[in-house]
């Protein structure tokens, strides 16, 4: 199980899919110690005030995980990642081929490059349907080592592909598992490759994104702190 001298607490990090960028304070305030690491996506960068929520949240101590999945012109892919520069922000994603992951890395400065293998809402149907006629595993892996290459500095897997990962590719990438069900998946969500936040950790994943489990619980900040008190368990002292 790598460490990587990660706090622990760091590595909740908690998907901050609501409608809004005051719907987003609201809930931080009301989350407080709990949740140290936010994703934030497109929903609230369609909204309006993302750089201003940033701001916010970096002002507050708190980490930052841009996901907007670049994926564009290399050169347009570089200049939007240049913008994320001396912000406080921790992490961001592409989702592109190699020369958008170098065109990323190559303009990343103090963030960390994060690329996208097989999105966790994908099966094995759907990725015939795009026309990978591949194991899932196999392109898992042949898109970490791609991003190995293009210099990169972490992947974004499910916990179901990550020890594979960590035999081929060992501990050279951080590895950000989504899909995290603290309890049994329901049949209407629609993220179809899932593992528990015990199974993630004990698979090598470094970090691990919850969204849905917390924001949606009668308790956001007593959900949190349980997985919290999960993640403590899987890295004493």
């Amino acid at each position: 199980m790598p460490t990587k001298g990660i706090p622990s607490r760091e590595r909740l990090i908690f998907a901050m899919d609501v409608p809004d960028a005051d719907a987003a304070r609201s809930l931080a305030e009301d989350l407080g110690d709990s949740v140290l690491f936010y994703k934030l996506g497109l929903e609230l960068m369609m909204a309006g005030g993302y750089f201003d929520l940033i701001d916010w949240l970096v002002s507050r101590g708190k980490k930052i995980f841009v996901d907007l999945k670049f994926f564009d012109v290399p050169a347009t892919v570089g200049r939007a990642v240049a913008r994320l520069r001396d912000r406080g922000v921790t992490f961001a994603t592409v989702h592109g081929n190699q020369s958008i992951m170098e065109a990323a890395a190559a303009a990343k400065g103090d963030v960390g490059i994060l690329a996208v293998t097989v999105l966790t809402s994908l099966d094995r149907g759907d990725l015939d349907d795009l026309g990978f006629s591949c194991d899932v595993g196999q392109l898992v892996l042949s898109r970490a080592r791609r991003a190995l290459e293009a210099g990169c500095d972490g992947v974004i897997s499910s916990g179901l592909e990550v020890a594979q990962l960590r035999e081929f590719v060992d501990d050279r990438l951080v590895v950000v598992t989504p899909g995290i069900r603290p309890v049994e998946n329901r049949p209407t969500d629609d993220q179809k490759r899932v593992v528990s936040v015990s199974q993630a950790f004990e698979n090598g994943a470094d970090y691990i994104v919850v969204g849905r489990p917390i924001r949606d619980a009668n308790d956001p900040r007593l959900a949190a702190e349980a997985i919290q008190g999960t993640i403590a368990e899987a890295f004493p002292g």
